[in-house]
Parts: structure tokens; sequence; C-alpha cells
């Protein structure tokens, strides 16, 4: 199972509408494990995360003024890509490295998305 990335809009009466996707896009932001055993990771919160590791105990909601602080969590985890691959104690491939580049780019350009339509961010 994997944990999906979507990009969603208040409507006005407070309901959440996600995005159309087309069927072509890559979508997961990892595999569910990584709830707990990469986003969630005390490693990840001892970077300075706080939204990826919501992750570890239900879906995040990242509401659409929250997507700029989120957008610079998910860069500062890109920078330190290596760090995160010894520091949540997964085997450390260079598969693994490419997979975790990937999700976190795949999040970037949902926060993209948000931004360039008012809405936010969900993972789950």
């Amino acid at each position: 199972m994997s944990l999906l990335v979507e990009v969603f809009v208040r409507e006005p009466d407070g309901t959440r509408r996600i995005l159309h996707v087309p069927d072509d896009v890559y979508q997961s932001g990892g595999f569910e494990s990584w709830r707990t055993t990469v986003w969630g990771s005390a490693f990840v919160r001892s970077l300075g995360a706080r939204f990826l590791p919501v992750l570890a105990h239900k879906d995040l909601y990242v509401e659409a003024e929250d997507v700029p602080e989120f957008q610079r969590e998910v860069a500062l985890l890109r920078s330190r890509l290596d760090e995160i691959a010894d520091g949540t104690q997964r085997p450390r491939t260079v598969e693994e490295h490419r997979d975790h580049n990937i999700r976190l780019r795949i999040i970037e350009d949902s926060c993209r998305k948000a931004l360039e339509t008012g809405g936010g961010v969900l993972i789950w």
C-alpha cells in the first residue's frame, strides 16, 4: 500500500474537494510503513519536521495557509536525504535513496500546485 499525495481546495461550505489528477501522474508519498519508519521517525522529527511526522498517527491535511511552511520542511528533508537514510535505520541502498528523493519531489510538486490553486495538501 502507498501513501497518496493529493491537492484539495476548500469549498464555500468548508468541505474539501480533492483536485483531479491525470491517471498517468504518480502520486505516491511513500509506502504505508513510512508513516512511522520514515516520516514519523524520531530522526525526521529531530530535524525539525512537524508536518510529515503527523503521518505516524493520522492522515496529514496541510491547509492552504500552511503550505509555504510545509514546502520549506520538504525542502529541508530533501537537502538531508543521506542523513535521513542513515538516521531512520533503514537499509541504505541506491534505490532507497532514490525513492526518498522521488517521494519528496512528488510532495513538492503538490505544494506548488496547492499554491497555484489556493489549496492545501493531503497525504493519506
